[in-house]
């Protein structure tokens, strides 16, 4: 069993029972947060895809709060080490086996600078196995055909966590073209409403994956998903 619970935007909570990790932790200065930064008194990692601020985010003060690992790219772990958070460093293709689960890297098309134009890395999504589930945040990214051999060779995935606000990332149409390279058991979007100008419906995501023969549902901020 793994429970997901929304944040808002890109920020996930996995819980498996016996182990708890956060991912793109931006919470102060979303609008769409269900939660501030001390609600978390003890995780076991926080995952970053980039070195945007609205996916860094409080990541440092929930890190050194909680006594969480930082997992990302070599250069996020560094920015964030030097900070006085604790960390691993990954690549893109990369993985490890951790006390809580397995984590790879996967390429991701987008940006990754910090808040004063620090060259923090390559942009990632991630694999994350916990729980004897296989869930897909493919972080802030466009469509790519490689999203096939994502779920062909590091599947199956149960499931699949997908922007959907256009602008910065992929829209409604290229998500849902994703869930079909991906073929997860269940897709979630994410990446929406946060700013004007990524105001999209989940519901017509939803509605055009069922259509397309897949399985997809909204889970909104402070509601969560459970994988059996």
């Amino acid at each position: 069993m793994l429970r997901l619970r929304y944040h808002g935007h890109d920020c996930w909570e996995l819980d498996d029972a016996n182990h708890r990790v956060l991912i793109d932790p931006f919470l102060n200065g979303n609008p769409m947060a269900d939660v501030k930064p001390d609600y978390f008194t003890k995780l076991d990692a926080i995952l970053i895809t980039h070195g945007h601020g609205d996916h860094v985010g409080d990541a440092a003060a929930i890190a050194k709060k909680t006594g969480a690992l930082i997992i990302s790219n070599f250069e996020i772990v560094n920015y964030l080490g030097s900070q006085g958070c604790k960390g691993h460093p990954l690549h893109i293709g990369g993985g490890h086996q951790f006390p809580f689960g397995h984590v790879k890297l996967t390429i991701a098309h987008h940006g990754s600078t910090g808040p004063n134009g620090e060259a923090l890395g390559n942009p990632a999504g991630f694999v994350l196995t916990m729980g004897g589930k296989k869930v897909y945040h493919a972080g802030d990214t466009g469509l790519f055909m490689d999203m096939q051999l994502i779920g062909e060779a590091w599947g199956p995935l149960d499931a699949a966590l997908l922007p959907i606000g256009d602008n910065f990332t992929m829209g409604i149409d290229d998500a849902v073209r994703a869930t079909a390279f991906l073929k997860a058991g269940i897709n979630i979007p994410m990446h929406y409403k946060t700013f004007d100008v990524i105001d999209a419906d989940p519901n017509e995501f939803v509605q055009k994956v069922t259509a397309a023969g897949r399985k997809a549902v909204v889970v909104k901020p402070g509601a969560e998903y459970i994988i059996d």
